[in-house]
């Protein structure tokens, strides 16, 4: 269910539904959202703080702080703050086994 996380999305939800994986489980955002908006929205938190047991969602949101990497299955890593949805995607909050 969209809307059912963190964010509330208040407008724009006439844009098309894009399906996307996120650590093997399938959900749902709309197109044009980023990552770091799919990810919240869908209910799920960005990622798990290295520091302590608490989930992050992000910090500055705008690609300087470098807080928000994903990855995908494959293995190369993306912000989630700045990179856009696309259907299919298949991502990870954390590395792959095979990342540097």
């Amino acid at each position: 269910m969209i809307g059912a996380g963190r964010i509330v999305r208040l407008a724009e939800r006439d844009r098309t539904e894009v399906n996307f994986f996120l650590d093997g489980e399938t959900r749902s955002a709309l197109a044009g959202d980023t990552l770091l908006t799919a990810m919240l929205a869908s209910g799920q938190a960005l990622r798990k703080s290295e520091f302590g047991p608490e989930p992050r969602a992000g910090f500055c949101l705008m690609g300087a702080c470098q807080d928000c990497w994903v990855w995908q299955e494959e293995g190369p890593r993306l912000r989630a703050c700045t990179t856009p949805i696309a259907e299919g995607m298949r991502l990870r909050t954390t590395p792959p086994e095979s990342w540097p």
